[in-house]
Order: structure tokens, then sequence, then C-alpha cells
């Protein structure tokens, strides 16, 4: 087998090597440009009797986190426009392995339970997370928890 044999597994390494190499630079290449991936700490701190927190629980939910602040600087005309805005995750819910963002039910800002009245509320959480499995808009006074999730179709 000899110099034939060293040959063949040079080559056939080479070739491995190249091809890892080819799906490197092409995954790059057809990134997103500015994919910015958003990572959570450990967001804020729970609280035992927290009404929300026992519903999940009590639903089979693992609350991972408490609340997290999300800065969102905003230009106009290049000009930063004051502090920016916040976006704010209420909790980090897990449940078979599956991570779900938690928004809480808020009695000023009532959800409107129509295709367009859940996108414009929680569409942008899913794109802020696209690792997440969904949202669950809990609602401790009804006693009520609710999952969402988006599938955002190829174009």
């Amino acid at each position: 087998m000899g110099t034939y044999g060293d040959w063949f597994i040079m080559l056939a390494a080479g070739c491995l090597l190249v091809i890892w190499l080819f799906r490197m630079f092409y995954r790059w290449l057809h990134e997103p440009a500015g994919v910015n991936r958003l990572t959570l700490g450990k967001g804020g701190v729970l609280s035992p009797d927290d009404e929300n927190i026992a519903l999940l629980e009590q639903a089979g939910y693992t609350v991972r986190s408490g609340k997290h602040l999300v800065p969102v600087p905003i230009k106009l005309d290049d000009v930063p426009l004051g502090k920016g805005s916040r976006l704010y995750i209420d909790y980090i819910a897990i449940m078979d392995n599956k991570t779900y963002i938690v928004k809480t039910a808020r009695d000023r800002k009532p959800m409107e339970w129509t295709a367009s009245g859940i996108r414009d509320r929680l569409l942008v959480y899913s794109l802020l997370l696209p690792e997440c499995d969904g949202i669950l808009f809990v609602d401790a006074r009804d006693k009520v928890i609710r999952k969402i999730s988006f599938h955002i179709a190829d174009i």
C-alpha cells in the first residue's frame, strides 16, 4: 500500500478540509449583514411570591430569569434621538428543553387578540431572540397562559 495509500489519505484529508472551508465561507457570505446576537444576562431577581411565576410553575414551566432590559438606541437623520428606547422581557421560562420569552398582562395596555394585534405587540420579541421557541403571554388575574409562535415564510 506504501506510496499510493499515503497519497490517497492525504488527498481525502485535503478534500475534507477544502469542503469544510468552503462551507464556512458560504455560511459567512450568506449571513445577513449586521446580525448581532442578543445574549441575555442573568436578569432581574425572581420574587418568590410573584403570582406570574407561580402560575408558570403550576403549568410545568421553570422560570430561569427575571426582568431583562434591552436598550434600543435610535437615530433620526443620523442624530441620536434622546436616550433611545427600551424593551422589557419579563421572564425567560423553560419547558421540555424549549425556551420561551414571557410577557405579562398589563391593565393599562390590554392585549388585542387579533393577528395584527399580536404581531404589533409581540413579533419584536420573536425577532429579537430567534433561538427561543415562542412567547408566553401570562395573565395572572385570569389564570391564563397563552403560547404564541411566529412562522415567517421565506420570500
